[in-house]
């Protein structure tokens, strides 16, 4: 068997095509709450005067500054049957930590500063006086916001959602203690690269690396042309 045969089996073994599903589709999933909740915040904190504003924007940044381990802890914890919030699921049927919605709630957590830190200063720059001026003219609530909030904002938010998507794809830590790290079940991509390490399977970790590694550059070439775009829509 020659080397790119051997490589394209390891590649896409069931286990390692197990641990694609759950990584992409959890990122995904993660990048998609955030991109939606990100600018709920991002609009709160711009837009409204109330008590206990700055902690929540300071709290905001909190992934930024907890190393990953402990994030993951803690979520683990609190997510846990037993938990703060894991005891309030726990009667409905929903078990959170040690589960693949684990993995999207810790992606989620990981990246929800991505998507409110890019997008609050284009809130910032825009001006209140537009939205006024819709509204003086008989514009509805809803036609403001598709015809002038969001198309100001799509750039920012679209930038946002794919760094907290690129961000989610390579995380390790904080997903590790809260996934249960179970094959085809709970594993992540990245855990099951050091798996390989660990085990002197070079070969399988090159492999499998070699598909997140055409993943993130496909990410960062995503987003330079949203850059690009977003700088061409601000002139």
């Amino acid at each position: 068997m020659c080397i790119r045969d051997r490589i394209w089996e390891l590649a896409t073994s069931e286990r390692a095509l197990a641990s694609y599903r759950l990584t992409f589709g959890a990122a995904f999933a993660a990048a998609a709450i955030n991109l939606v909740f990100g600018v709920l915040v991002a609009w709160v904190l711009e837009r409204y005067r109330f008590p206990g504003r700055r902690l929540i924007d300071g709290l905001v940044d909190l992934p930024f500054a907890l190393p990953t381990a402990v994030a993951g802890i803690a979520l683990a914890s609190v997510y846990a049957e037993n938990g703060w919030i894991g005891s309030l699921l726990a009667p409905l049927g929903i078990k959170v930590a040690y589960t693949p919605l684990g993995v999207a709630v810790a992606l989620t957590f990981i990246g929800l500063p991505f998507v409110v830190r890019t997008v609050q200063p284009v809130l910032r720059d825009l001006d209140p006086a537009l939205e006024e001026a819709a509204a003086s003219l008989g514009a509805p609530r809803w036609a403001i916001l598709r015809r002038v909030v969001l198309p100001a904002l799509a750039p920012a938010a679209a930038a946002g959602f794919v760094l907290a998507l690129a961000r989610a794809l390579g995380e390790y830590g904080s997903v590790i203690f809260i996934a249960g790290n179970l094959p085809m079940k709970s594993e992540i991509t990245a855990l099951l690269i050091m798996v390989r390490l660990e085990e002197y399977d070079y070969a399988g970790a090159t492999a499998i690396a070699l598909v997140f590694l055409i993943a993130s550059f496909a990410l960062l070439f995503l987003l330079n042309r949203l850059t690009r775009g977003r700088r061409g829509g601000a002139h």
